[in-house]
């Protein structure tokens, strides 16, 4: 029955025996999730049952209309850094006497994420998810790591720190040290010790649980609030109700804009971790699928007052850790939150804040990629640079211009990529078929009579410059006996207006030393460019040619292995 709808994915092919595996799974992804579900809304400084909130309805949602198995959707560190950044712009833009309502604002962005999710779906545009590149994502993370272990301050020393960025807090905190609560610090770095801990050896139990029940003990024993701790503090116990902000008191253009930017990094980062844990399952991930599911998953969150959400790294590694097989496990973690936020509420109330700070900081580290970016720079030094401009950005100019930053990088790195196509004249080796770069094979000969130049790489309007130069250069040190120049285009992709007008120049002085202006593999798209621009009719439409032996044993006539002219061939 359940297989029959298409739009319950996850749970095709239902079976009894997957409770077995699923059951144990959701109680597990359900006790690492609840830590940081109340710890991650004080990024953006909402209450923490919104993250409760969205631990329940996104992986319900995401049950119903995700396409994954075994993905599991949730809070995420970098989201919510972002999602704080959109908040703040938008609360800059309200009146001061309006009283901003953060929730009814965090709750229209997730609305906005799930609608450009839903338009990059009907639009096709799952290609967005490779937008951000793999260097340039993770330098952008390392940079809002730093900024979410900023931002742990306060929470570590109980003092209330009002600068913003990475530096000024620093000095705030050192200008009010007498301010700050020693016994609240202590607990914060037990804590965030403990965490190392477990993860160095490993327990069982995983370091966030441990401390959250640790230091809510310790909270009811010590009675921590009373000696000046902050805690949580009340916890409504209901369940989340179904409601749409209020949009129209709020600066629709700055909602528009921060939601495109949510969405980028978090479907962008999102993508990356389920493909990631699709090659250990085999799993395949369809980039335009998952929108509809992560489109769902933030809807959502819209209309139950939290925020958006991605695909969580740490639920998932979870799900897969304990065997999950299908999005009941999702379903069964919703409903052990549910249980939780009923039941658990009065317990949660009195959880340290230091504990929470020491939860988020570790969240924040760990999404500091060292060993990637060594990689990075072991592969490519360039790519490693657009990876510390990302990280500058997100640091330099806070994380919502850093999304910005992110992408002009990527600009700029594609626009670098492809501005200096690579090319070369080619030349035959002796005893060897095909044609050989000069550059690159001293032992090849360039042909007599003849030139071939290859480019590989589009001619457009940003290096059709470059490109003249380099076939003007070329044109201008052809030895005197030289008849022909054969622009070998088959790695040509496309061609622009300005392209062609760069092809037309060449052509021109070319002919004007009485040498053929040859093409070879033009593309029937480029062809209809250079056609309509008047290139071919400069050059002739008899020197178009399928490839580059026939453009020779048309315009020198058959040449050998070595380069020869063996016979002479006419010129039209």
């Amino acid at each position: 029955m359940i297989g029959s709808l298409p739009m319950l994915r996850g749970l095709t092919g239902f079976s009894r025996d997957w409770l077995r595996s699923d059951i144990p799974a959701g109680l597990s992804i359900a006790a690492v999730g609840l830590p940081s579900a109340i710890a991650y809304p004080a990024i953006a400084g909402l209450p923490p049952e919104t993250g409760i909130y969205a631990s329940i309805v996104a992986p319900i949602a995401y049950a119903i209309f995700g396409p994954s198995r075994i993905l599991v959707v949730g809070p995420d560190a970098a989201t919510m850094t972002v999602l704080a950044a959109a908040m703040g712009a938008i609360v800059a833009a309200e009146p001061a006497t309006s009283g901003a309502d953060r929730i009814a604002i965090a709750s229209a962005l997730a609305l906005g994420v799930g609608l450009c999710c839903i338009a990059a779906k009907l639009l096709r545009l799952g290609v967005l998810a490779s937008f951000l590149s793999r260097p340039i994502l993770v330098g952008f993370f390392a940079g809002v790591s730093l900024s979410i272990l900023v931002g742990q301050i306060g929470r570590f020393t109980g003092v209330k720190i009002e600068s913003d960025g990475l530096i000024p807090p620093l000095v705030e905190i050192l200008a009010k040290s007498s301010l700050i609560h020693w016994p609240s610090l202590l607990l914060g770095l037990v804590m965030f010790a403990l965490l190392w801990i477990v993860r160095a050896f490993r327990f069982k139990v995983p370091g966030p649980v441990l401390v959250v029940v640790l230091s809510v003990v310790l909270s009811a024993i010590f009675d921590f609030q009373g000696r000046g701790i902050a805690v949580v503090g009340d916890i409504p116990s209901g369940l989340p109700s179904l409601s749409l902000p209020a949009l129209q008191h709020m600066p629709l253009d700055k909602i528009v804009l921060g939601s495109a930017a949510i969405f980028l990094v978090s479907f962008g980062a999102g993508i990356v971790a389920a493909r990631s844990f699709g090659s250990r399952t085999g799993e395949e991930v369809d980039a335009n699928q998952e929108l509809i599911g992560l489109g769902a998953a933030n809807l959502a969150p819209g209309l139950f007052g939290s925020f958006p959400v991605s695909v969580s790294d740490s639920r998932t590694a979870i799900n897969l850790s304990t065997g999950g097989v299908s999005q009941l496990a999702g379903l069964v973690s919703a409903a052990t939150l549910i249980a939780a936020l009923v039941f658990l509420h009065s317990a949660l109330r009195i959880l340290p804040i230091p504990a929470l700070a020491a939860i988020l900081a570790t969240a924040a580290i760990s999404l500091i990629d060292i060993q990637e970016l060594k990689k990075i720079w072991r592969i490519s030094r360039m790519e490693f640079v657009f990876a510390l401009i990302a990280m500058w950005g997100a640091i330099s100019f806070g994380v919502l211009n850093g999304v910005i930053v992110a992408v002009a990088a990527t600009l700029v790195y594609l626009l670098r990529q492809t501005m200096f196509p690579r090319d070369g004249l080619l030349g035959r080796i002796e005893g060897r078929h095909g044609f050989f770069d000069l550059a690159r094979f001293p032992e090849a000969r360039p042909i007599e009579g003849a030139a071939i130049f290859a480019i590989q790489g589009s001619i457009l309007f940003y290096n059709a410059d470059y490109v003249r130069m380099r076939l003007t250069a070329v044109a201008r040190g052809l030895p005197a006996e030289t008849r022909c120049l054969v622009l070998d285009a088959s790695a040509v992709t496309h061609i622009d207006s300005t392209g062609a007008a760069a092809l037309d120049a060449v052509a021109e002085i070319l002919a004007k030393r009485n040498i053929v202006f040859a093409m070879a593999d033009l593309s029937e798209e480029s062809r209809g460019i250079l056609d309509r621009a008047g290139v071919i009719k400069a050059i002739g439409v008899q020197n178009l040619f399928n490839g580059r032996e026939e453009a020779l044993r048309a315009l020198i006539g058959s040449v050998g292995e070595t380069g020869a002219a063996t016979s002479a061939g006419k010129l039209s």
